[in-house]
């Protein structure tokens, strides 16, 4: 083959799941997010292994993400919508059961006339400035919303995966002012806030990131690992060059291995002559510009000519390759692009197994 082979284990983002679940006191529940095709790794596949694992209740982005995803899960589990009610989503959310997160006065007053006894929840601005109803327009509406029964009333913090940045205890104190006694489940915390601790934990949680292996959560269990196959092996002089625009020159005669995969695979063009592949637990740098295909490595060291190098695995997180790349695990995850063959990785019965606290 000549793609390359992402494994995706299903089994460690259930455990992840698991874990957070347990950083919270009984009757809290732990939701998961699953927006952006559950970060790139494939939403019905990841979305069934976290029902099994417990999960009751699902996140995503858009409407029509939460379309998909009652697809996969079939009826029973609560999808709610960060995006809320958009114009043209009425026929969905209804047709689908799906939780629209209202975020604006026009956006309550769409759902209100167009599903008036259907769920809803609410999101508040409490200083992110992204999403939200802001403070004076909550105290406005909060009696008329309040009435309607919401499922849910939640915010989201914008520096969560810093713990000691004081943003965190003004979004706290500003959330908690807005909803102190409102007499609905309120929920405020993804993977960062769920480690800041109980104060953050409120009725429900929202993990993402962590479910992926991914940073703040330092202990979450590795999820993916990608191998990209060498197509072809070259040696070349001191003086030639490697790739585009002469990006490599040897200054000695080196084995050059030409890989698939670039950036049209989510591998970004800054991590051009500067990251490592793998060859066991053996680093082979990267010669040149990654380019849309295909990727020079150095292999001069190594004693014989493998048929893969490994970019994600062992020996290189997500964190570790966006560290590189100058940017964050979230985007190396959702950069993964859809020629690689995927591969599911089930260790236990794929069956409901375990459970909400």
């Amino acid at each position: 083959m000549s793609t390359g082979r992402l494994n995706i284990d299903l089994d460690a983002i259930a455990e992840n799941w698991r874990a957070l679940d347990q950083m919270s006191e009984q009757g809290v529940q732990t939701a998961a997010v699953v927006k952006a095709d559950a970060y790139g790794l494939g939403l019905g596949k990841v979305a069934r292994a976290l029902a099994a694992a417990g999960a009751r209740r699902f996140f995503v982005a858009v409407a029509e993400e939460g379309a998909a995803l009652r697809e996969a899960l079939g009826p029973g589990p609560e999808i709610s919508v960060f995006s809320g009610h958009m114009a043209g989503d009425t026929d969905m959310i209804y047709d689908l059961d799906l939780v629209p997160m209202l975020n604006s006065v026009e956006q309550l007053t769409r759902h209100f006339q167009a599903l008036p006894r259907h769920p809803f929840g609410v999101q508040l601005d409490s200083g992110m400035n992204r999403l939200g109803m802001e403070p004076a327009e909550w105290a406005a509406a909060a009696p008329i919303i309040l009435a309607q029964n919401p499922r849910l009333i939640m915010s989201h913090l914008a520096c969560a995966d810093e713990p000691d940045n004081e943003m965190n205890l003004t979004q706290l104190a500003s959330f908690l002012d807005m909803t102190e006694g409102c007499g609905v489940p309120r929920s405020l915390a993804a993977t960062g806030g769920i480690l800041l601790g109980t104060d953050y934990h409120f009725d429900l949680t929202r993990p993402g990131i962590g479910l992926y292996g991914g940073l703040p959560y330092e202990g979450a269990h590795s999820v993916v690992a990608l191998e990209l196959p060498i197509i072809q092996v070259r040696e070349i002089a001191a003086g030639e060059s490697v790739g585009y625009g002469q990006g490599f020159i040897a200054d000695h005669k080196m084995r050059v291995a030409t890989v698939s995969g670039g950036y049209a695979d989510g591998l970004f063009r800054a991590i051009s002559n500067r990251a490592m592949l793998f060859h066991q637990d053996v680093p082979c740098p990267i010669l040149g510009r990654v380019s849309m295909d295909m990727i020079g490595v150095d292999i001069s060291h190594l004693t014989t000519n493998p048929q893969f190098l490994s970019i994600l695995g062992e020996h290189q997180s997500i964190d570790d390759l966006a560290s590189t790349a100058d940017t964050i695990g979230y985007e190396v995850l959702c950069g993964l692009g859809q020629r690689y063959q995927r591969h599911y990785i089930r260790r236990t019965n794929p069956g409901i197994e375990g459970g909400q606290k």
